[in-house]
């Protein structure tokens, strides 16, 4: 077996598996976050979820609101995390390594990977995935709330600008219904990146609500499932969402869902301070 070994630990997260294990903790219970550990029994089934995958200092509390949801739901089978290509190595891939972390091994799904790639419209390649850290950030709390690494499985996909996400979305829908998979596709995604650092001052004055009413524009698009809206209004903005194209893949799949936004908040929140900052929001669909 193939393991990919991790590249954001020490850095996103920490890579010491008892501080790891306080830091996600701490994230469940901190005042951002949703205030208590996932404890209730499981019941109902999470389809999807957008997560940020920031530092966990910074998006670690507003990815606690989704997780808390997901381990207190009945647990999916595979969860089919799609993250958004940062590094421009390679375009689009899914990856059928096992992915490892401070907690250990996960498996990839190499079933449902195989049937994606005789479909066509994603291929097998491993290079988007040697140092993206938008799917591996999502692995250890999904470790954290699945604790039987055994029971479930994730299928790894970065998509870039190259994909037919339509496409790519059909091709999954057919894959569940065709391999019977209990699956929960996870969209890895920041929201809106302002200043300098990022390229993006589209305004200077009252910067708070004006990320902030950028931001939920872009959620209404997303409540409504309306994926073309969506990428439009990024398009027409210059919103700066890295993970749009796995955001409009998941809405593609979530029409007949309801999508919950449980947090919202901007690191410029935490530092107080707007010069350079990124937004963060946890949403879930039934």
């Amino acid at each position: 077996m193939r393991v990919r070994k991790p590249i954001a630990s020490g850095s996103f997260y920490d890579e010491n598996p008892k501080l790891l294990q306080q830091q996600i903790e701490n994230a469940f219970t901190d005042e951002l976050g949703p205030g208590a550990l996932p404890i209730k029994k499981r019941a109902g089934f999470i389809y999807g979820a957008i997560v940020p995958h920031a530092g966990y200092a910074y998006s670690g509390p507003c990815a606690a609101w989704a997780y808390k949801e997901l381990g207190e739901a009945e647990p999916a089978e595979t969860y089919v995390i799609l993250g958004p290509n940062h590094t421009g190595m390679g375009t689009s891939g899914v990856s059928t390594q096992a992915f490892s972390t401070p907690f250990g091994v996960v498996r990839s799904d190499k079933k449902l990977a195989d049937y994606l790639v005789n479909k066509g419209s994603i291929k097998n390649d491993e290079l988007p995935h040697m140092q993206e850290h938008s799917v591996e950030v999502q692995l250890p709390f999904l470790q954290f709330i699945n604790r039987d690494v055994e029971s479930w499985k994730i299928l790894p996909v970065v998509l870039s600008d190259d994909v037919d996400y339509k496409q790519f979305a059909t091709d999954l829908k057919e894959a569940v219904i065709d391999l019977d998979k209990k699956i929960t596709v996870i969209a890895s995604s920041d929201f809106t990146h302002y200043g300098h650092a990022y390229g993006y001052i589209p305004f200077s004055l009252d910067v708070p609500n004006k990320l902030k009413e950028l931001d939920m524009g872009a959620a209404e698009f997303i409540k409504k499932k309306d994926d073309v809206g969506f990428l439009n209004y990024v398009d027409d903005t210059g919103a700066t969402i890295c993970g749009s194209i796995p955001i409009a893949t998941l809405l593609r799949l979530m029409n007949n869902r309801r999508a919950e936004l449980l947090q919202y908040y901007r690191s410029g929140d935490l530092v107080g301070n707007y010069k350079n900052s990124v937004s963060y929001a946890s949403i879930i669909f039934r």
